[in-house]
């Protein structure tokens, strides 16, 4: 009888249990309701399209070009080859951020538009002025005339956090008012040729048309501007990428208040530091940014920064990757003072300096290269063969010393990566100033060591590790 209470009692307890967990599962794993916002938040979201002027094919010879020779066969039909001027359209997406017609996009939606037209969600359709761009941040700021508009809520990326659900509101493929929703994936993302936007990477669904449309966080407040996707398909593929609202409202500012934005810069190129280069350099971990080489006459030349320095931190931030620091240095205003945290030689150190602006016509590098004034001579063991450098090539290269390599051998600099046609300026932090001087560098280097090495391939400065093995 005890037994079979106690079975009894037993099944009771776990049947409570799965009920108990089946009741709690459903409450643990709901997901947020985004109604609200969007009921608060889309009326202030906009469908922005985009018309054209693409240049016909007429009278004036735009059309096909007819070699002479066959001019004959086609006497008779020249209107068949002619075609009228057409409009080409495009379509993204805006948000409202001021009540008398501020609206804020993508400069890649409204790039070369003779007319823009901005499509209100009560289907009122207006026409937009463009008051300004910024093409490296790919912000575009408009204004329609229109009073008491509804407008978004402002919020603040910096407040962002990884897994943090967020929600777009845009027009993918011409779909107005399309609500999608994710987590943030990353922060601080640096894509090619974009140096100056660290991005909110999310995987929120981002199409074509989504582009300007607003990123919004639980609270219905702004944090991103959905920008770019990654994806082998032209469609979604879980890499979404959105420009910071704090650095997209900095921008605004500038362009309502001078029609044009400044933005901090030292006047360096700069790499990553791998685990190879961080032993040669006498770092504990590979992290910070490289100076590959310093721009003469430059904040960073005046501040005392030399090639082979780590910039580490930079106003009190860390510097873990290189891509973080145009960020850093973006943000600020010309003429702001900033500390810079540097390893030289295995020590670190402080540099003050006063930020320059960036130049609007800045070139990065230069060409030319020439005929080695000498025969070409082999340093040992590096495995290379290399010449001198004429003056009027040091002089195109904007270098004041280094040598040409002519070949290179198996052995480690080989294994560097390094190549034939490649400068180098820099052996073991030393200038090498010709063949002799390279080969007497090289063959008092520390064996069972790795040395940096600053190369210029092309225009593009760059260090690398050797391995220096012992001798057998």
């Amino acid at each position: 009888m005890t037994h079979k209470i106690l079975t009894r009692w037993v099944f009771l307890l776990l049947a409570s249990l799965v009920i108990s967990c089946g009741q709690a599962g459903p409450q643990a794993g709901t997901l947020p309701d985004f109604t609200e916002l969007v009921e608060q938040q889309g009326a202030a979201v906009v469908n922005i399209s985009t018309l054209q002027r693409v240049g016909g094919t007429g009278s004036a010879g735009r059309g096909p070009q007819v070699p002479e020779f066959f001019r004959h066969f086609f006497e008779g039909m020249e209107e068949q080859f002619n075609t009228p001027p057409r409009d080409a359209e495009s379509q993204g997406s805006g948000f409202i951020i001021s009540g008398d017609g501020y609206i804020l996009t993508n400069y890649h939606v409204v790039r070369g538009a003779d007319r823009i037209l901005v499509r209100l969600q009560d289907r009122r359709e207006l026409e937009a002025e463009l008051i300004g761009h910024d093409e490296q941040s790919d912000l575009a700021l408009l204004h329609i005339e229109e009073d008491d508009l509804p407008v978004v809520r402002i919020g603040s990326s910096r407040d962002l956090k990884v897994g943090q659900w967020v929600v777009a509101i845009g027009a993918p493929f011409g779909f107005e008012s399309t609500v999608t929703a994710g987590i943030v994936s990353a922060l601080g993302r640096s894509l090619p040729n974009e140096n100056y936007v660290p991005f909110i990477q999310t995987d929120v669904a981002i199409n074509p048309g989504n582009s300007g449309g607003p990123l919004f966080n639980l609270d219905g407040e702004v944090v991103g501007i959905n920008s770019q996707i990654v994806s082998q398909s032209g469609g979604f593929m879980g890499l979404s990428f959105s420009i910071p609202i704090d650095m997209a409202m900095d921008v605004v500012k500038q362009l309502r208040e001078t029609g044009r934005v400044a933005r901090g810069w030292l006047g360096v190129l700069i790499q990553d530091v791998d685990r190879d280069l961080a032993e040669s350099f006498g770092l504990d971990k590979p992290a910070g940014a490289l100076v590959a080489q310093v721009m003469a006459d430059s904040p960073a030349a005046r501040a005392g920064l030399e090639a082979g320095d780590v910039v580490v931190r930079f106003n009190g931030e860390a510097v873990d990757r290189s891509a973080q620091l145009p960020h850093l240095v973006g943000r600020l205003a010309p003429g702001a003072e900033a500390a810079m945290e540097v390893v030289r030689d295995g020590k670190r150190k402080t540099l003050k300096l006063v930020v320059g602006e960036l130049p609007d016509d800045l070139r990065q590098g230069r060409s030319g290269s020439g005929k080695p004034e000498a025969a070409p001579q082999a340093a040992a063991p590096l495995g290379l063969t290399v010449a001198p450098l004429a003056a009027e090539d040091l002089a195109k290269l904007d270098i004041e010393t280094g040598v040409r390599i002519t070949d290179v051998q198996p052995g480690p600099a080989a294994r560097a990566g390094m190549r034939a046609g490649d400068v180098l300026r820099t052996l073991n932090n030393l200038d090498v100033e010709s063949p002799e001087a390279l080969q007497e560098i090289a063959q008092n280097l520390p064996p069972n060591s790795w040395v940096p090495a600053l190369v210029q391939r092309g225009d593009n400065p760059r260090f690398m590790a050797i391995r220096i093995e012992e001798a057998p």
